[in-house]
């Protein structure tokens, strides 16, 4: 593997959480908003949707820098599967008090498409973590005060693991990182395919 580069990782999304487990995990990522139109991507399901809205929010980040070989830039996207239906981010709040009245006691799967992609090298490699998520039987008042947190409206499948959210969460089955936004144990695995050790992205 080439550990002799002190690579660049480059997080093509706004998320604060995917950020922050990077952080955690010891990789100083920088960030670049894609800014791409999510509603363009139209597939018939969930894990098509979240890899080709990453793969799209990396290349196009990708395609406006200069030339580096240490920068790899990686792009992600989550969405949720439910009952043959894909949620992403809620339109609005009483989108999002009818998806938790339906998703309340139930299961979902929740997919995070992962696309890292090398600027100089050209290489590049993709895989989607699939995480089972199990919703507790929240009451009206808990969906109602949860929505008005605006939490909700900010996330796909209109929940999170790692906020308010949590509570309304009884288990998964999978990757906890990857319901938050960014699964650390795949993107291990994605650079490796690229022959790079995670290892190499670590702060000095």
């Amino acid at each position: 593997m080439q550990t002799d580069i002190a690579y660049r990782l480059i997080l093509a999304s706004a998320s604060p959480a995917r950020r922050a487990l990077l952080t955690g995990a010891g990789i100083d990522a920088e960030v670049i908003v894609s800014g791409v139109d999510e509603s363009v991507v139209e597939a018939d399901d969930a894990y098509t949707t979240s890899l080709a809205l990453a793969r799209m929010k990396a290349r196009t980040v990708a395609a406006n820098l200069p030339a580096d070989p240490a920068a790899l830039v990686l792009g992600c996207d989550s969405v949720l599967a439910f009952e043959g239906e894909v949620f992403g981010k809620p339109g609005s709040a009483d989108e999002a008090v009818k998806r938790w009245t339906a998703m309340r006691g139930k299961s979902g799967v929740l997919h995070t498409g992962h696309h890292l992609t090398g600027l100089v090298s050209g290489l590049q490699a993709e895989a989607v973590g699939t995480t089972t998520v199990h919703f507790a039987d929240v009451t009206d008042a808990e969906i109602e005060a949860y929505v008005a947190s605006g939490e909700p409206l900010q996330v796909a499948g209109a929940f999170t693991l790692d906020g308010r959210g949590g509570a309304f969460v009884e288990r998964i089955e999978g990757d906890p990182g990857n319901v938050i936004g960014l699964s650390l144990p795949l993107l291990r695995r994605l650079l490796a395919d690229m022959n790079i050790p995670i290892t190499s992205l670590w702060r000095r």
